[in-house]
């Protein structure tokens, strides 16, 4: 997540009512894309009519009090899953209720220029060559081009989806990143 905190906190906590609502009533897990979509139209709602005050004084209030009570989220959330049925899923939403599903999605201050490196690299192919480690590498070595900066083995948080055929999320230990980090330093 990018932006906010307690924006981040608030949309993390509203992205898990929506999957625990999704599998108490239909039996299994909510899938990727349907939780972004769902999230996103969330978003874009809280875009929509909100209270103006200056038109309070024209209009009565119940034309001036729209549908969004709450201010929109200040986050871009990116999620990721491994899907039965469509294998490795990223999508990426924002507070204006945009999403989208790619191969690799950057957020952030830098976004453009990742997602450029990230583009370069993986122009004509349907995903990032190699395994888990290769495609960790890949993203490391697209953030430390963007920042300019070499990561040192405690700079950097990296968590992953589907490593050694763990379908779970787990995030890297300070000894896997540095042996990433040197795997990154030997190929330059």
């Amino acid at each position: 997540m990018t932006g906010s905190i307690a924006d981040a906190r608030a949309a993390v906590t509203r992205a898990r009512a929506e999957a625990a609502e999704f599998r108490y009533k239909y039996g299994y897990e909510m899938p990727c894309d349907v939780l972004s979509k769902r999230l996103a139209n969330i978003n874009q709602v809280y875009t929509q009519r909100v209270y103006t005050p200056s038109l309070s004084l024209i209009y009565p209030p119940s034309l001036t009090l729209g549908k969004a009570y709450m201010r929109p989220l200040g986050v871009a959330m990116t999620l990721i899953s491994l899907d039965d049925e469509f294998g490795p899923q990223l999508y990426k939403t924002d507070p204006a209720g945009y999403y989208i599903g790619s191969k690799a999605t950057a957020s952030g201050p830098k976004q453009q220029e990742a997602l450029n490196y990230m583009e370069k690299k993986l122009k004509n192919k349907d995903f990032a060559p190699g395994d888990w480690k290769e495609v960790v590498e890949t993203g490391i070595a697209a953030l430390s081009s963007v920042l300019s900066v070499d990561f040192k083995k405690g700079e950097v948080e990296v968590g992953v989806v589907g490593a050694d055929g763990n379908p779970l999320f787990r995030k890297l230990t300070e000894d896997e990143i540095d042996e990433r980090l040197q795997a990154i330093a030997e190929k330059d």
